[in-house]
């Protein structure tokens, strides 16, 4: 364990050191910085690797040559230094508590990991890479989400360095990726509130959501997927960069805060215009209460926009070819039936989020939306405005069936109902603390800690993917109610911000829920269904040449796309983009109808050249060649 933890350790450390090398360069001294820039690196080796049908040592090659161009740089030319971030030791060292209960917690590898480490493996194992060369599919599109595998090149740049297999990079990352999580929420917390105290809650308020309250570490141990690193990792850095050119705008700043925009919108490019909504908010409402930061907010906002922007421009023929945006009435019925729970459907054309969604994350959310309103008495500050005015903006964009509808007609209702997650909790959380330090006195402590146990207790969180037992909907429309009230009390009232340090009663708050979390830690192992043999594992990666077709039934040709350097014919349709060209219902319908007919023709039309059949499954046997056989599975060449 030790010993994989320091090859992975130092594996990330050398791949992000190009990227603190520019950081360092530009003036800018933090983890945000130094973690955009770096992917931005990866992002430009990667893209001159495809343009040249490389490998990945071509990559490898070029992420030197920046690292070198940096330093010669530095000696040259720097630019003034930004402010740097006070007490990161300390909030790296708690960090890396929680990255070592995640590795007790590490789940294998399932689901979207299947999907993501199969791109990590191709890149990592097969020749002439380009970006159609790491699909699950040899005739399939790109996936409108991932169609530049940025993510998926850092962990495989990652796994080359290391010297460890992708799929044990995949799990345990995320036990190296939780410092950063935990710092770069602490520097969005510092470059929003300018106070040691306001950032460790809203780190610690970050981490009690994400990590503990769901129990078994939540979604940080999933943070080596593109989906969560960009969402706990790209978003609170590009936030914190955004917030500190507002500030005290650089060209260091406002450069790193494009590059921070840039790789959020290529590793998940929803999640980079979810951002844009609340900081919006943030910006008019703070235009209306002091009349400050316009021409540095509207810098910062042009950096996050601009270059996520053109990037989306490359990627909008491929988002109009899935199904899923924009969608017909067939596509429009599955969305509903899959997320019905978390909806409030009129007809076909008017729905929106149901407010349940807001709450369920459990006590620290809850807290949060009950905490919006005093914000308005701290109108002066950049914190109160980013609270008042990003909570409205995304509770008007989830709850108005109009705004709502149209976002998901843009990225469709999978996604759109993801942007909930983008509501300042963490934020509302500290700053309201700290106002209600100022109101109540020392009583807020046993009142915080009575409070804590009393919503771990009674709603401590709605994590299946159907909402069976939410909190009640009254919380998210009193948190609307409230922000409302804060807009108008934060421009008539024009004294000083009531608030004080308030860190004990925050952290008193927070200790139910991260004790609640540490109960439930331990988590289950798959069952043998949803597993592969190893000795099939063994026999696929030896016997069957990187880059062939293997035609098997949806789950088994998953695992093997993910365990294998092979392209698949058939997955899970949920798991993959459904476009016209990778027809997901379609090939798992001819999946089963080879399974129950053994018609050779199917595997064949295919382009397949081996043929996988999983006894757990089927019966079916073959009259070919047998390339490997154990009591469950079957490799068939055609």
């Amino acid at each position: 364990m030790v010993w994989l933890y320091l090859k992975l350790a130092f594996a990330t450390a050398v791949v992000l050191a190009p990227g603190w090398l520019v950081a360092r360069t530009l003036g800018v001294r933090s983890v945000s910085g130094s973690l955009a820039w770096a992917l931005v690196v990866v992002f430009g080796a990667l893209a001159v690797t495809f343009a040249f049908s490389a490998t990945l040592t071509t990559t490898l090659v070029l992420l030197v040559a920046v690292a070198v161009a940096a330093l010669v740089l530095r000696r040259f030319r720097v630019w003034p230094r930004a402010a740097v971030v006070p007490r990161r030791g300390w909030v790296a060292f708690w960090g890396a508590i929680v990255g070592v209960l995640l590795w007790v917690a590490a789940p294998t590898v399932q689901g979207d990991g299947l999907f993501h480490l199969g791109r990590v493996r191709k890149l990592l194992e097969l020749d002439d890479l380009s970006l159609d060369r790491v699909s699950e599919f040899a005739d399939g599109s790109l996936h409108p989400g991932y169609a530049f595998p940025l993510w998926h090149g850092f962990l495989a740049l990652i796994a080359r360095f290391s010297g460890e297999d992708p799929e044990r990079v995949v799990t345990h990352l995320p036990s190296i990726l939780a410092p950063l999580a935990v710092l770069v929420a602490f520097e969005a917390g510092w470059a929003l509130f300018r106070r040691t105290w306001a950032a460790g809650a809203t780190a610690g308020a970050q981490v009690a959501m994400i990590a503990f309250a769901p129990g078994m570490g939540g979604a940080y141990v999933f943070l080596s997927l593109p989906a969560t690193s960009s969402r706990q990792l790209l978003v609170p850095a590009a936030l914190a960069l955004a917030l500190e050119s507002v500030r005290a705008p650089s060209f260091g700043l406002v450069a790193s805060t494009a590059a921070a925009g840039l790789v959020l919108a290529v590793v998940h490019p929803t999640y980079a215009i979810f951002l844009w909504i609340p900081f919006v908010g943030f910006l008019l409402v703070r235009a209306l209460w002091e009349r400050k930061d316009l021409r540095s907010g509207a810098l910062a906002l042009g950096a996050l926009v601009v270059p996520a922007a053109l990037f989306m421009l490359w990627l909008r023929p491929i988002v109009h070819d899935t199904r899923s945006v924009s969608p017909d009435a067939d596509e429009l019925q599955r969305a509903f039936d899959q997320y019905g729970s978390q909806l409030v459907i009129r007809s076909d054309t008017s729905y929106n989020l149901a407010p349940e969604v807001f709450t369920r994350a459990g006590a620290v959310a809850i807290a949060a939306l009950l905490l919006i309103p005093l914000a308005g008495l701290a109108a002066r500050r950049r914190w109160a405005a980013y609270v008042v005015g990003g909570s409205l903006a995304v509770l008007a964009a989830m709850l108005v069936p109009y705004l709502f509808t149209s976002l998901a007609d843009l990225v469709s209702i999978s996604q759109a109902r993801r942007a909930a997650g983008f509501l300042p909790f963490a934020f509302a959380f500290a700053g309201g603390m700290g106002v209600l330090a100022r109101l109540v006195g020392p009583i807020l402590l046993p009142l915080a800690v009575g409070a804590g146990m009393f919503l771990q207790i009674v709603y401590p969180g709605e994590f299946e993917y159907v909402l069976k037992d939410p909190a009640p909907a009254w919380i998210a429309w009193f948190a609307v109610a409230g922000a409302v009230a804060a807009l108008v009390v934060g421009f008539v009232r024009r004294r000083p911000a009531l608030e004080t340090g308030a860190s004990l009663a925050a952290a008193a708050f927070l200790i139910p829920v991260f004790g609640g979390g540490l109960l439930d830690w331990n988590r289950p192992d798959p069952p043998e269904i949803a597993t592969l043999t190893p000795g099939l594992v063994a026999a696929v990666r030896n016997e069957v040449p990187p880059g062939s077709i293997v035609f098997s039934d949806s789950e088994t040709s998953f695992r093997l796309g993910a365990f294998a350097p092979v392209y698949i014919a058939v997955a899970p349709p949920g798991h993959v983009a459904d476009t016209e060209e990778n027809r997901p219902y379609e090939r798992a319908s001819d999946s089963r109808r080879f399974f129950r007919t053994g018609d050779l023709a199917i595997p064949r039309g295919y382009d397949a050249d081996y043929v996988v059949v999983d006894g757990l499954r089927s019966e079916l046997e073959l009259d070919l060649p047998v390339v490997y056989s154990d009591d469950r599975f079957t490799v068939y060449r055609l």
